[in-house]
């Protein structure tokens, strides 16, 4: 057995067992087991994990039947990193990044000798990266991509960063002058991107939607699609609205890429 979160029950052929992260992914499962699956006939046990790892690593080896947490840049880097066999079915939401300050109030208080915390993941230090230049707070080199890193920086413009994992950035958000916050940690502490960030990504077109992902050859389970359908729905459209207020927006739809 894997780790933390992986207990026994909800083994009846009916029921998927179901790896997500706290915020916002396992409250959405949660919403559709009480409000939605049971008239469908399916059953969700869901586990909550606050690492990005063993979601993946337990819905290869079989202990749960998928996982709702990542996005697709991410599970590629990990499909070839890891040598993983991971595919995404279905888009539910994104949780847009957002840049934040206790000690500044605006871009223009982002000024040389300032340090900023990023995460230290390849997929989302590449994000963050680009959420600067972006808003010009950087400058990257012509052709940086994805999975950039400080060293494609070209004109750090006096700042200075901090490189943490993911989950530790909002714990030191005290420690530095401004943090670049993943959406669904973000939340969690209390920060909206739509209404607290200096700058945030955009939801529209963007390619960091969170998705229903299975193990390769299990995309046609009769429970997986089920789910799937359900997690696209009109219902879980609304919750996600009405609860997130914009953290975090509805993103359906086919996975492209």
């Amino acid at each position: 057995m894997i780790g933390y979160g992986l207990g026994s029950g909800g083994d009846d052929k009916q029921t998927l067992k179901i790896a997500a992260s706290p915020t916002p992914h396992a409250e959405i499962l949660e919403y559709v087991e009480k409000n939605l699956a049971e008239k469908e006939g399916l059953k969700l046990d869901v586990r909550k994990f606050n690492d990005y790892v063993v979601p993946n690593t337990a819905t290869e080896s079989g202990e749960v039947d998928a996982n709702f947490f990542q996005h697709k840049p991410y599970l590629d880097d990990f499909n070839e990193k890891k040598d993983t066999h991971i595919v995404p079915v279905v888009n539910v939401e994104v949780e847009p990044l957002g840049l934040y300050s206790k000690k500044i109030k605006s871009l223009k208080g982002l000024t040389s000798g300032k340090t900023v915390a990023v995460p230290n993941d390849s997929t989302n230090e590449g994000r963050a990266l680009h959420l600067l230049a972006d808003h010009d707070v950087i400058e990257l080199k012509s052709g940086a991509g994805p999975e950039a890193t400080l060293g494609d920086i070209t004109d750090t413009k006096g700042l200075k960063f901090k490189e943490l994992e993911a989950a530790s950035v909002p714990r030191a958000f005290d420690d530095v002058d401004a943090a670049v916050i993943n959406g669904n940690y973000a939340v969690d502490t209390g920060l909206n991107p739509s209404k607290d960030a200096l700058a945030a990504e955009k939801v529209k077109g963007n390619p960091y939607a969170n998705f229903l992902a299975v193990k390769d050859g299990n995309q046609d389970d009769p429970r997986i699609k089920k789910l799937a359908r359900l997690l696209n729905s009109d219902e879980v459209e609304r919750f996600i609205e009405d609860k997130y207020k914009g953290g975090i927006a509805p993103l359906f739809g086919a996975v492209r890429g």
